[in-house]
């Protein structure tokens, strides 16, 4: 392990989370191989560890402390990483480290629902249950929002059933379930949360969202992802919003910000950090579940074979964790 530079420290993991979407998206429906033309990369971007290292400009953490990082090329899959110090933050002692490994899903998820603007009682549908979709429904709860949940997996269904929530896709579909489950006032948001080509799912959600009597539409629609979207606009779609959440919130990719630079906090309030903070707050205090939601815990050596199991099988996992002991 090199030493940390300027703006780091090195934690030694003790679990690290794979994102099926992000990390393994590309071979879904074809068999994983490294061809001559690929490049090494690391791989991962959350996980949890120890402390063992800091570097200069982290003195806010201390050798031997417990800590949640994320961040493409530095909270890998592996047993140690250099981490910048904006992009980790402290592990409640109540809160587990396989649980802390997914923060990043968690606060991409938080990124989202802030995207939309909530408000109290308002009524969402959350469609595609993997990780982020059960994070979206649970923050969006958390909101204060009326949340149905949809998916054609079973597994994803039952769990996001087991949180409390309505949820449907397999034997009803949400524009059955819609319109008694908002009391006739149609969805104020929707949030898509899978990727790939999104353009029927969103045809159908514009179909239950809320409607004025001249005909326009109204709300909000959330894209989470990589999904693809062919639709008119103008007359076509009336006055729905259609937003893109993208990462974490400010901060993430930034170089200088990663690495100790500031924001000034009455402009910039919810940067990447600060929402990985609240994740954490939210998770010991048990608003935000993550235990119910990771299917796989395994070992390091174990993850090529894991992973073959994402991607040939995405029907019996949700949250798989790697520990690195």
């Amino acid at each position: 392990m090199p030493e940390p530079k300027p703006g780091e420290l090195t934690i030694e993991v003790m679990a690290s989370s794979i994102s099926a979407g992000t990390e393994l998206s590309r071979f879904a429906g074809k068999e994983p191989e490294v061809t001559p033309e690929d490049t090494w990369r690391t791989f991962g971007y959350q996980n949890a560890g120890i402390v063992t290292r800091v570097g200069e400009g982290c003195e806010e953490f201390r050798v031997g402390q417990r800590v949640a990082a994320m961040g493409a090329g530095y909270a890998i899959h592996g047993t140690h990483a250099n981490v910048p110090v904006n992009m980790t933050v402290a592990l409640p002692d109540s809160v587990s480290f396989e649980e802390g490994a997914l923060n990043s899903l968690a606060v991409t998820s938080l990124n989202a629902v802030r995207r939309a603007n909530l408000e109290l009682g308002q009524n969402a549908l959350v469609v595609g249950m993997g990780i982020v979709g059960q994070f979206v429904a649970q923050l969006a709860r958390l909101n204060g929002a009326h949340v149905l949940c949809a998916d054609r997996l079973a597994l994803r269904l039952n769990t996001a059933r087991e949180l409390g929530f309505d949820v449907c896709g397999v034997e009803t579909s949400f524009t059955e379930e819609a319109p008694q489950f908002t009391r006739g006032y149609g969805m104020d948001a929707a949030f898509i949360c899978f990727g790939g080509n999104a353009t029927a799912t969103f045809k159908e959600i514009v179909g239950v969202m809320k409607r004025a009597p001249d005909t326009h539409v109204y709300g909000c629609v959330v894209l989470v992802g990589g999904a693809t979207v062919e639709h008119s606009f103008g007359a076509a779609l009336g006055n729905l919003d259609i937003r893109s959440a993208a990462r974490t919130g400010p901060g993430y990719h930034d170089k200088e910000w990663e690495h100790g630079a500031s924001y000034p906090k009455v402009f910039v309030p919810w940067t990447t950090k600060r929402n990985l903070e609240e994740a954490m707050r939210w998770i010991a205090a048990g608003q935000l579940q993550v235990k119910p939601l990771i299917t796989h815990t395994v070992s390091l050596d174990d993850a090529p074979e894991v992973c073959r199991t994402i991607i040939e099988h995405p029907d019996q996992t949700l949250g798989v964790v790697l520990k690195m002991q």
